[in-house]
């Protein structure tokens, strides 16, 4: 067990911390936001997305307790095989491939139809969703095979270039919202969003690399992830006003379209507003989230892959990773419908349930009261916070599993009924 740091952070640090957690955070996934919500309606999806966004920041803190535990360097693999055993190391491992690969077969299938919607505006060319699958992965893939300091002067830039976007989104967008749209109230599908915005809020991989950034300063760890989660919430917020109060709920350029067809709503857009430039600046802004998302998770993964199967990161091992990488992803991408949002909902309701919720809360527990670890880091809440967050993603894995078993509908079945309901009179 490490010693904790009690070093100052300079404020600049921290100020990089807490962005580091909102950038990881804010990506591919806020596209689906409105889709997976649309029918619902803005006040119910506001308050599931509350809910999400107080249970994530409550397990990246209590994952922050056991990495405090834990010598400088250990990431979720180690703190899972250390207090979980065997069996922990082999779960964990196995749902961080899923979460990753998951994610990038999401961002590769949006990606993809940017590509296509790129080619058919700018040089009138028409391609089939495999080519441009094809393009954006190859093209990107080929950024993670130049290397780490390559990613991450591109990541940096297209970033910058997202933020940009959005304050200009934001800027032109609000004078074309129609208050009417968000009064939309729709509760009985609220809860079937809960899986996908698990995964808008998913940072807490990355926060073992953030221990040693801000020195093992317990202090500043926690409030860099507030302050994150919280900027990431608020974020989410206005771009749910601002979507949801543009793009109605039915019709042939609606939000129940965008979700039968599983496509980003930055599609739909420009059919809803009188400015050529918000769907302009909304195109702008989808490609650039969906790079950063993109270059992050697929780093993550092809360094993961490295370590895990000893695969040299030079020469021929580079090759070798990098195929691991596209191939199943390019097949995923291209040949599934729907698979943007289908593979968040599964990465959110599978993957962050397990690995980023259950997980961080039975590693505390069995630390705290089987190996009585040091408790001067301890999340304040007792027994009470670790039994309702574990309740919560417990339920968030109920669901999931309940819905790709039929027991009860998806989103996408919802929104077919909710569609019928429209034609005879309206929800």
């Amino acid at each position: 067990m490490a010693e904790d740091s009690s070093t100052d952070v300079p404020n600049g640090r921290f100020l990089a911390a807490t962005c580091l957690v909102a950038g990881t955070c804010i990506g591919g996934g806020m596209l689906a936001l409105p889709v997976a919500t649309g029918i619902t309606g803005f006040f119910p999806s506001a308050l599931m997305m509350a809910l999400c966004w107080m249970a994530m920041t409550a397990s990246a803190l209590l994952l922050l307790e056991v990495n405090l535990w834990m010598k400088e360097g250990a990431h979720v693999i180690t703190m899972a095989s250390t207090l979980l055993g065997p069996v922990g190391k082999v779960f964990s491992w196995c749902v961080y491939l899923f979460i990753s690969y998951a994610s990038i077969v999401a961002y590769t299938a949006a990606g993809g139809t940017l590509v296509i919607h790129g080619a058919a505006n700018l040089i009138g060319t028409t391609l089939s969703k495999e080519i441009g699958c094809l393009l954006f992965i190859v093209v990107f893939g080929g950024v993670i095979y130049l290397g780490n300091q390559i990613v991450g002067r591109v990541n940096t830039i297209l970033f910058v270039a997202m933020i940009a976007a959005y304050f200009a989104l934001v800027g032109t967008g609000f004078s074309e919202v129609k208050t009417e749209l968000l009064s939309h109230r729709y509760w009985p599908t609220s809860f079937l969003a809960i899986p996908l915005l698990l995964t808008t809020f998913s940072f807490q991989t990355m926060l073992p690399s953030l221990t040693p950034y801000l020195k093992r300063n317990a202090k500043a760890l926690r409030w860099a992830i507030i302050s994150g989660t919280t900027l990431t919430f608020i974020v989410y917020l206005i771009w749910q006003y601002l979507v949801l109060g543009i793009v109605p709920v039915s019709g042939p350029h609606s939000l129940i379209k965008a979700l039968e067809l599983g496509e980003p709503i930055t599609q739909f857009l420009r059919e809803h507003v009188q400015s050529v430039w918000v769907s302009v600046i909304a195109e702008y802004f989808a490609f650039f989230a969906l790079v950063t998302s993109f270059l992050g998770m697929a780093l993550g993964l092809f360094d993961f892959l490295s370590d895990g199967l000893k695969i040299p990161n030079q020469g021929k091992g580079k090759v070798i990773l990098s195929l691991l990488i596209i191939i199943p992803t390019f097949f995923f991408a291209a040949y599934f419908e729907r698979v943007f949002l289908i593979a968040l909902d599964t990465s959110g309701g599978f993957g962050d349930s397990i690995l980023n919720g259950i997980m961080p809360v039975l590693m505390v527990w069995v630390g705290r009261y089987w190996y009585r670890f040091p408790d001067e880091h301890r999340t304040p809440g007792g027994k009470i916070l670790l039994v309702v967050v574990l309740a919560f993603f417990v339920s968030s894995l109920i669901l999931e599993t309940l819905i790709h078993s039929g027991q009860i509908c998806s989103i996408f079945q919802a929104c077919e009924m909710a569609a019928k309901e429209q034609l005879q009179g309206g929800i």
